[in-house]
């Protein structure tokens, strides 16, 4: 085990370390694996630096945290199913993604906070994530901690979310998010295939999750996504649609003090805890392409529920999107 490096992501950050000298030597390590997985378990989020950069190394890395799982959503493009189930690309081509504009400024592949997988009753346990193809500016990845949110959040807005559980539909599409969205925000160009992937699904059911949950060793971790969030249950009225798009706004106001953003390398792989942490893309001249890989750690926490049974057949679709 002495060939890792563990230190703080940045000093005044409640969350997060940066692990150097992995390799598939240290990854056949017993002693080397627990590290790791008891610095994702304490931290939320792991920086991998000067790692291999090959689908290989990515599917050993993230073995150490579980189980992969398929992408929930068919239209994500595989790397190669056949060979390395659960790799998926996320792949942004220079001019051709969403655009949206916020403070005067156009972005493409900006994604507002959010945790993965919110519309289904089942979270992932985490994502394993490298750049292949890295933008000369923005394009970065942010992440906020759940428990620091909670700690943050005002107490009188916190003890409104304390019984409270957020309904959450698939909602890719930049103009029919409803909650937590930039006020300058405009949509220049909506996502390739986003509103027919939604059509495809309409009447499919809403997932449902808690907006705080207690972790196992006690922590008290606010868990709400401005980004696909629906509503709040038993209060779709003005009244609750007012008070959870106050939660949304104030998640936006604290992460923008208490977040890290990371900005890529091609020598690096990031993971984070799903169930903790919200990440989000901070966006990029749409002109500049950007791609990224993928793996999914399965898991559950057990919390989430949907709406009603739903069919088999609403998971099916043809549809293409870049997310």
């Amino acid at each position: 085990m002495g060939a890792l490096r563990i230190e703080p992501l940045r000093q005044e950050l409640p969350f997060g370390v940066r692990i150097s000298g992995v390799t598939h030597a240290v990854l056949a390590d017993e002693a080397s694996r627990r590290a790791i997985f008891d610095a994702f378990e304490r931290e939320g989020l792991i920086v991998f630096d000067g790692i291999e950069q090959s689908d290989e190394m990515q599917v050993a890395l993230s073995g150490v945290f579980g189980p992969l799982k398929e992408h929930p959503l068919k239209e994500v493009s595989r790397v190669d199913a056949s060979k390395l189930p659960g790799v998926v690309e996320i792949k942004q081509e220079p001019n051709a993604s969403g655009v949206v504009e916020i403070e005067g400024k156009q972005l493409a592949h900006w994604l507002p906070w959010h945790f993965d997988h919110c519309y289904n009753n089942e979270l992932n346990r985490a994502g394993v994530l490298r750049a292949t193809q890295i933008t000369s500016e923005g394009g970065l990845t942010g992440f906020v901690d759940g428990l620091a949110l909670y700690r943050a959040f005002p107490a009188e807005l916190r003890d409104r979310l304390e019984q409270a559980e957020i309904l959450y539909t698939l909602n890719v599409a930049y103009q029919t998010n409803r909650f937590g969205q930039p006020k300058t925000l405009r949509v220049i160009r909506e996502k390739p295939g986003a509103l027919e992937m939604m059509e495809n699904r309409k009447g499919a059911p809403r997932a449902i999750h808690p907006a705080i949950w207690t972790r196992a060793d006690g922590g008290r971790c606010l868990h709400v996504s401005p980004y696909m969030a629906d509503g709040i249950l038993g209060l779709e009225t003005p009244e609750g649609e007012a008070l959870l798009e106050d939660v949304c706004q104030t998640v936006n106001r604290i992460a923008a003090t208490q977040s890290y953003h990371h900005a890529w390398r091609l020598d690096q792989m990031l993971i984070w805890d799903n169930w903790r942490m919200l990440h989000a893309v901070s966006g990029n001249d749409p002109a500049l392409g950007r791609t990224m890989q993928r793996t999914t750690i399965a898991g559950d926490y057990g919390l989430g529920r949907f709406e009603f049974a739903p069919a088999a057949a609403m998971n099916e679709t043809t549809t293409s999107v870049r997310m």
